[in-house]
């Protein structure tokens, strides 16, 4: 029998894991673990399939804070998540220079999607293929 790939749970690098799993809970993810209920330096949010992990990185891992990676998450109504993210306030105004893909759009490599950055710059990438 071949091996089956069943889930990933990426690792978001993080300056301070509380505030960054409040940040991740106005995204309408919930607490899945902590390594310790006081100043957390390891924590896992979850909204239903998907869970992330969220770890504590020292002022050193940071000399590139441009070179963070990206995360694609599949979902089945883009608008809606983007509605929804609106509504609760977690996206900032649009402002000049950021990403064409701040609101939902088609892009020319067939998804329609919509891209978020975190508190200390991993992006997220919502979207659904065309």
């Amino acid at each position: 029998m071949k091996a089956r790939l069943e889930s990933i749970n990426p690792v978001l690098m993080s300056r301070d894991v509380s505030s960054s799993v409040h940040f991740y809970a106005r995204l309408g993810f919930s607490d899945a673990f902590q390594n310790r209920p006081v100043n957390p330096q390891y924590a896992g949010v979850r909204r239903d399939e998907v869970e992330l992990h969220l770890q504590w990185q020292a002022e050193s891992q940071w000399a590139h804070p441009i070179d963070r990676p990206t995360y694609r998450i599949c979902v089945r109504e883009v608008d809606a998540l983007y509605a929804e993210f609106r509504v609760d306030g977690v996206l900032e105004p649009e402002a000049p220079g950021q990403s064409p893909w701040r609101t939902p759009g088609d892009t020319p490599w067939g998804t329609r999607e919509f891209h978020v950055l975190d508190p200390d710059g991993n992006g997220l990438q919502f979207y659904r293929v065309l």
